[in-house]
């Protein structure tokens, strides 16, 4: 990880990175469950997962967002910060063993009422080692304005 300076006016609409994939385990499962509390058997109970359309355990929908903005946080900048997270969708079922990358595009930068300040929003979308797409959502940041200096 590392400082990377980066103003409203630096960011550009269609601009993308992609993360490196991470394989979500049982252990990445079991230790959400103890976290958040949800031990429902959709994540814990291997046979009555068996008797369900999706045959098998899946990972927590919001362990799988916890992971894919963790995989987008390379980089500090000391010029923007998150304001949250809209539209997030579970797309399809993640399962253990699964690879999951991600993926953040700019869709939008304009003026915000903060005054100094511009609203960035990437798109970001998560895919399965099969590159089929597991989850969406778009990520809502401000970002400082450059100071322009006058002559009068």
């Amino acid at each position: 990880m590392h400082i990377h300076q980066q103003f409203y006016e630096d960011y550009h609409i269609g601009d993308s990175r992609t993360s490196l994939g991470r394989t979500i385990t049982e252990t990445d499962i079991v230790l959400h469950a103890g976290q958040t509390g949800d031990f429902f058997p959709h994540h814990m109970d291997a046979e009555w997962c068996q008797t369900q359309p999706f045959g098998k355990r899946i990972a927590h929908g919001t362990l799988i967002f916890s992971v894919a903005i963790g995989q987008t946080a390379t980089q500090i900048n000391p010029e923007a910060f998150s304001k949250g997270y809209d539209r997030l969708r579970f797309i399809k079922p993640v399962f253990i063993g699964d690879t999951i990358h991600t993926k953040v595009t700019i869709t939008e930068a304009a003026q915000d009422k903060k005054p100094g300040y511009g609203k960035i929003v990437e798109h970001v979308e998560v895919f399965n080692q099969h590159n089929i797409l597991v989850m969406v959502c778009d990520h809502i940041l401000l970002a400082r304005q450059k100071t322009i200096t006058s002559n009068s």
